[in-house]
């Protein structure tokens, strides 16, 4: 790493469940990241731009390439009727067999069609649709273009074939004219357009490469390119990433199977909705006395956090989280789930309330893994990353639960820097992605699960894994009570 720069843009919540982003705060905070990336070094000596960015979000472009209203995002809940209409035209089993997942709330198709139902003048006028990462390459270059790894999460790509599923569009009544041609990761794209040099300081003509999805980009970013490599990253959400040579599909629908950034190959890939999340909901609700504590040291109200975890007991005296305090995705499916402390008794306080969050998150990250077993992958190897990965009890608590030895890499700049490696690849820098990863990533640590814990974890995993279920009905149930009084 030479150079970095991170600039903040706003979230927007019209509605409950509902979330957006603007493409120009987009845009505008690229220019500044920029900017600010090429104070650090020489323009000239940029030789190719990768791009990566949160997947499934939906923008709507007009006749002049107009945003014609802000971008839904990956976890948004609003579409639920779209997704349940999906099933009935295409049939459950028919979807996943073409695009290898169900119909997810927070995917690209479902977002369509609510588009076309609610804003039938914004739909009129569109002409087409990009995925995030995907607008910014169209500002930077003016081509329309996606890859592989992001087009498998619009739920409109044939994820086996790699190319856009005209069953699917048609089923759907969508056009193929309205959607953006598909490349490999690696492949290049366009080049850095004059106007776009204006505003960035870019020399005009640098090769831009298809680049990513965050997580393909961030399991390239990780080294996760070979078989028995997995990856466990909670950040705002939680998405265990798994290698794959061969397409593999759990029939069940409950994890995802996408392309990879690694031209010709696949992942498998569980996705928790609030599990970094839902850690930052406890700081904001509960965690009063360590942010001003946060704010008289200079010390993360986290890390105050985790100390007062480390006082109790692995398992948190019968005190157990689920973490679906905006619905979940793998493996429910349940826009309607909500978060729930069970167990809770007299004896409880703060710090059972905290840890019984870490593990609670940690025992989600579990179902994926579990999940990813089941279906033949073999797991030899977890690497892990994001907030999950900083706090050394976090660190333990995974290991326990998962019951494998963890490592930790000398990146902790996994999207962008997978981003950065598809560039190199792309202009012949690396030979290909998997020498690019043997060249650059290293293991710096590594954690070993403590047995008595793991076994603890084990009785209370039970328990979690049987909630949901039990709890199913109750969640939409209360759902429809809490409309009826909005």
């Amino acid at each position: 790493m030479v150079s970095k720069a991170f600039i903040e843009h706003p979230l927007y919540v019209p509605q409950p469940g509902w979330t957006e982003q603007k493409p120009d705060d987009w845009w505008a905070s690229t220019c500044e990241a920029i900017r600010g990336v090429l104070n650090g070094f020489r323009r000239q000596s940029i030789v190719s731009i990768g791009l990566t960015g949160q997947m499934h979000g939906s923008v709507f472009l007009g006749s002049k390439n107009e945003v014609l209203r802000p971008c839904i995002l990956w976890n948004d809940q609003r579409t639920a009727k779209q997704c349940e209409r999906i099933n009935r035209l295409v049939g459950r089993k028919k979807l996943i067999e073409l695009t290898s997942n169900p119909a997810f709330t927070g995917f690209t198709a479902p977002k369509i069609l609510w588009l076309r139902e609610n804003e039938p003048a914004v739909y009129a006028k569109t002409r087409k649709i990009l995925l995030p990462k995907d607008y910014i390459r169209f500002m930077l270059t003016g081509d329309y273009a996606t890859d592989v790894s992001d087009a498998s999460g619009t739920l409109l790509l044939n994820v086996r074939r790699r190319k856009w599923s005209e069953e699917i569009l048609s089923a759907l009544d969508i056009s193929m004219d309205i959607l953006p041609n598909i490349y490999e990761s690696p492949e290049l794209v366009g080049e850095v357009s004059k106007e776009a040099s204006d505003v960035t300081g870019l020399k005009p003509g640098i090769p831009v490469v298809a680049g990513a999805g965050d997580q393909a980009s961030g399991g390239i970013g990780a080294g996760i390119v070979k078989p028995g490599l997995v990856s466990a990253t909670i950040g705002t959400s939680g998405v265990v990433f798994a290698f794959c040579d061969d397409i593999r599909i759990d029939p069940k629908g409950r994890v995802h199977t996408f392309c990879h950034g690694v031209p010709g190959k696949w992942h498998i890939m569980s996705v928790m909705l609030s599990a970094g999340g839902s850690f930052r909901w406890l700081r904001d609700a509960l965690g009063q006395t360590e942010t001003q504590m946060e704010k008289l040291t200079g010390q993360d109200a986290y890390s105050y956090m985790d100390a007062e975890a480390t006082t109790v007991d692995p398992g948190c005296e019968g005190l157990i989280f689920l973490p679906y305090l905006n619905g979940e995705r793998t493996p429910h499916g349940d826009p309607y789930a909500r978060g729930v402390f069970f167990g809770l008794s007299l004896r409880h306080s703060k710090p059972h309330l905290i840890r019984a969050v870490l593990e609670g998150i940690t025992y989600g990250m579990r179902d994926g893994l579990e999940i990813i077993h089941e279906m033949g992958v073999n797991i030899s190897k977890i690497r892990i990353s994001g907030g999950g990965a900083k706090s050394a009890l976090w660190r333990q608590i995974q290991a326990d639960v998962y019951k494998k030895r963890l490592e930790m890499i000398n990146i902790d700049e996994g999207p962008a820097f997978g981003a950065a490696l598809l560039a190199g690849t792309g202009v012949g820098v690396y030979r290909n992605i998997v020498e690019a990863c043997e060249k650059t990533i290293k293991v710096v640590d590594q954690i070993e699960p403590i047995q008595k814990n793991s076994i603890i974890y084990d009785k209370f995993y039970e328990i979690y894994h049987n909630l949901y279920p039990a709890l199913k009905k109750s969640f939409k149930e209360d759902e429809k009570i809490v409309s009826s009084l909005r």
